[in-house]
């Protein structure tokens, strides 16, 4: 299939060195889609690590239940499916 570059005259034909350009850089997209979803669910877990931080502090003493829930957290990335498929441990008290 041919594409094209849209320019104000119209569309021109993409040449065959943009062809093969174009191709490799969309393989190397879809090669990092693994390395973005990761550093998607890294976020989300740091973000849910942030909101529990409080029970960390000294002058608190933190439940089992949200040490368990935070080490949970620490170990998502170990979870087989990751980063496609990640089951979220549950905040205690929710």
């Amino acid at each position: 299939m041919t594409r094209y570059h849209s320019t104000p005259e119209g569309n021109v034909a993409f040449t065959a060195e943009e062809e093969i350009q174009f191709d490799k850089m969309a393989s190397d997209y879809l090669a990092g889609a693994d390395d973005r979803a990761a550093a998607k669910v890294r976020e989300d877990r740091n973000a849910k690590l942030t909101v529990t931080d409080w029970t960390a502090f000294s002058d608190v003493t933190m439940s089992d239940a949200m040490e368990t829930y935070r080490q949970a957290l620490r170990d998502v990335p170990a979870q087989s499916g990751f980063p496609n498929t990640i089951t979220w441990p549950t905040e205690p008290g929710t």
